[in-house]
């Protein structure tokens, strides 16, 4: 068998873009999202100890009530009691035929509001229960020729929908069926006459929004091939013969899969459809058809659920995870992500307005794959408390300030021995660590420490490493030795160019195939610097190898979390999209770290995260071989460079047009020094001279240092640079920041969380009463 070839640093080796990765760059952003989950803890009993099974299973909630069924049975619980149900019924001996329940609704009876359940059947019944007592009060048999999918609560009606196209209205306010005329009855499955309303058959999507019926089957498309796009027909099954109104969104998208409006936006409506896309409609026009205003991709895989919360909605996917998105910016943002079923899809998201009465919360229900039901805190208490406190850190912090220095450099495998001939290259470490005044923290991130094109070094890296050790306790003298090199010329020079009396130790040291890192921290801090971590990301291969990548380690200095990455990032002029992708990998990757062994709250960390990811991280150092380059003629290039016109080549340098441009670049959150020096990338070694091989690349600036902080103002850079140092094709470059640190004085942040919890319960009142306005006047919901 033919081996393959192993990647090398050269854009002409570099690997085939992905296809997913074509956007990755186009989604909202998420870089400043709270990943912490917004639990509710205002019941007795936990909703996920509730089994709902992940296809038969059916849901109707009225907190702290929840009514499961699935197949034959059906089960009542009250949260707020014990985690046996209520009551059960079994439909084949409650004399219902022996009827499979396929749907759940609660009827709107303003007398006894959420006392009656409706049940609809694989055979085409409804039968109505008391949840009170767990009785069946009423039953309609065979009005339904096939399977009732769906039951939908609008106003005081109900409406019943079946797999045959059948739509079965109960409107008690109608002249027929009316018990007394009086239209002030409750609509009843027995006195209440329906009307039939015809849609088509075999529908995959149904739902009602605004009292019309958004619908859509997976087959009825428009177009062949990648330019199809799904067929919507809108039905308005409260108006006796009206037809059917057929829109399609303005772009290819997936098949649709949910929908939902919002309640700070009623004239609109949005869609979720599979491919990660949804689109937005505005049901206010001039004629009454729908019209598509705009298309969003917001995940890389299928929006599964979708439902609207207050001024922004969350969808549910495939891996797992909810979102919450803010539609008001533009571009949208990722307000909150959070881990809800274990890794497996969210399979149903819905709204439950009856507690804002009866338990005074805005409740959001998921369902997942994993069989379990949660409840989520639709006012988010837990960030406007957060954000709050943080308005506040000053009454109850600290503040101390550190200096800290980063170095880059892809040494493209020379050796520190090669260091040694003139005075740039035997000066260097000693320019590097003296261009800033006795740096607390010093980080070097190198890149290409062994020669990536060399097959057998490289081969030896990924085979042997992290393999049992030998007897010498070594696992592979040749693959170490040039890391080891390294590391001893680090401390030797830090050692050489700091005071005697302030000494420093390694905190941190690692590699990947070609990347190293080796932190220092000086001896006077040591005692305040905890959860110490270094970690490994594979990029290379679709992520089997280290070839590209990142080495990511992270300190907590008092109360503030600071992360070091050193990357390499994909090679290749047009490879711009892969090298987005691998920083939102890098950036977005799970349990990275072991999650902080804080007792209470994790005060360190931000975005409700503990540690355990990139982005949780107060203050982030993003440092390495980036490998964006220059968009413009080689010659261009270097006519600006010689003539000093650096900056005629910013609008060209792909990095800054990401950053300036992309509205999902994961970077834009990231900040950078201005660019003062010239192209780090490619020289021929031991010469000035741009590249004068066969390939002539284009000069760039491959080599980049960025950062990323909670507050701006706590991080500031003094100098950015560059060095001549010419032993490899790459000029080494550092960074010397002033980064402010807090220390936190717990018994005062506990009395002023105190006060800032009072005043959430103000706000909450003003949100639920909002919420209550808007799902009685304009959702129809007697709540």
């Amino acid at each position: 068998m033919r081996r393959p070839p192993t990647p090398s640093s050269d854009e002409e080796s570099g690997e085939d873009e992905d296809p997913r990765t074509r956007t990755v760059d186009t989604l909202p952003d998420s870089s400043r999202s709270s990943r912490r989950p917004p639990a509710l803890s205002c019941f007795a009993y936990l909703a996920s100890k509730i089994q709902v099974p992940a296809h038969s299973g059916q849901i109707a909630i009225a907190s702290p009530s929840v009514v499961v069924a699935t197949h034959h049975h059906i089960k009542c619980y009250d949260l707020t009691l014990d985690d046996t149900p209520l009551w059960t019924i079994d439909t084949r001996e409650a004399g219902l035929r022996d009827a499979k329940v396929t749907s759940l609704e609660f009827k709107p009876t303003p007398s006894e509001r959420y006392r009656y359940v409706w049940v609809g059947t694989k055979e085409g019944h409804l039968f109505e229960v008391d949840v009170s007592v767990g009785s069946v009060t009423a039953t309609k048999f065979g009005v339904h020729t096939g399977q009732v999918t769906h039951i939908f609560r609008y106003g005081r009606m109900m409406v019943t929908v079946d797999d045959v196209g059948k739509v079965m209205v109960f409107d008690p306010d109608s002249d027929v069926g009316m018990a007394g005329g009086m239209g002030e009855e409750d609509v009843s499955l027995v006195y209440t006459q329906p009307r039939v309303y015809r849609i088509a058959e075999k529908q995959d999507f149904v739902k009602m929004l605004g009292g019309l019926l958004w619908t859509s089957v997976r087959t009825e498309v428009n177009g062949t091939g990648s330019a199809s796009i799904p067929v919507i027909r809108i039905y308005d099954p409260l108006v006796p013969g009206s037809v059917a109104r057929c829109v399609m969104p303005t772009q290819r998208v997936g098949a649709v899969t949910c929908g939902t409006f919002l309640p700070s936006r009623p004239d609109h409506v949005y869609l979720g459809h599979e491919g990660g896309f949804i689109s937005v409609w505005n049901v206010d026009t001039s004629d009454g058809t729908p019209e598509c205003l705009e298309v969003m991709k917001v995940s890389t895989s299928d929006v599964l659920c979708l439902e609207g919360v207050n001024d922004r909605f969350v969808a549910g996917g495939r891996k797992g995870m909810v979102s919450a998105y803010d539609v008001g910016p533009r571009p949208w943002v990722v307000t909150n992500c959070w881990e809800a079923h274990d890794g497996l899809p969210v399979l149903k998201l819905s709204v439950d307005p009856s507690a804002i009465e009866r338990v005074g919360k805005l409740c959001v229900v998921s369902v997942g794959r994993d069989e379990h039901m949660r409840f989520w805190d639709g006012l988010l208490r837990c960030d406007w408390v957060d954000q709050e406190l943080l308005k506040r850190e000053r009454s109850f912090s600290k503040f101390r300030s550190l200096d800290v220095l980063i170095v880059s450099w892809n040494v493209d495998a020379a050796k520190p021995d090669a260091l040694s001939t003139d005075a740039e290259n035997t000066q260097f470490f000693q320019n590097v660590l003296q261009s800033t005044d006795g740096p607390d923290i010093i980080a070097f991130g190198f890149q290409e420490v062994i020669d990536l094109e060399s097959r057998k070094m490289a081969a030896k890296t990924v085979l042997l490493r992290g393999k049992k050790k030998g007897e010498d306790g070594k696992i592979s003298e040749k693959v170490t030795s040039s890391y080891k090199r390294w590391h001893d010329r680090l401390v030797s020079a830090v050692r050489m160019a700091m005071p005697s009396d302030s000494p420093y130790t390694v905190t941190h040291t690692e590699s990947l195939v070609g990347l190293f890192t080796c932190i220092f921290v000086k001896n006077a801090h040591r005692i305040s610097v905890k959860d110490v971590a270094i970690t490994t990301i594979k990029r290379g291969m679709g992520g089997r190898y280290g070839n590209k990548g990142a080495i990511v380690a992270r300190l907590v200095v008092d109360d503030s979390s600071i992360c070091f990455i050193n990357c390499h990032l994909a090679a290749g002029q047009g490879h711009v999209r892969q090298r987005n992708a691998d920083v939102t990998a890098m950036l977005e990757e799970k349990s990275l770290f072991p999650p902080s062994d804080a007792v209470e709250e994790y005060i360190a960390y931000v975005g409700g995260g503990d540690g355990s990811m990139v982005l949780d991280h107060e203050i982030v150092f993003l440092n390495g071989d980036m490998n964006y380059r220059i968009d413009q003629r080689r010659e261009a290039v270097i006519h600006a460079i010689q003539s000093g016109e650096l900056e005629s080549l910013f609008v060209h340098d792909q990095l800054l047009k990401e950053m300036k441009h992309n509205r999902g670049f994961r970077l834009r959150a990231f900040q950078e020094g201005p660019l003062t020096f010239a192209p780090t990338y490619k020289y021929d070694r031991r010469s000035s001279e741009f590249d004068t091989s066969e390939k002539r690349r284009t000069p760039a600036w491959c080599d980049r240092i960025l950062w990323r902080s909670r507050d701006p103002e706590r991080v500031v850079q003094f100098n950015y640079q560059r060095y001549e140092a010419n032993v490899s094709d790459h000029r080494p470059i550092s960074a010397a920041f002033k980064v402010t640190i807090k220390s936190v004085r717990q018994d005062v942040r506990a009395m002023e969380k105190v006060e800032v919890e009072k005043r959430w319960m103000e706000m909450e009142m003003v949100l639920l009463a909002s919420a209550r306005e808007f799902y009685v006047q304009r959702a129809r919901t007697l709540i």
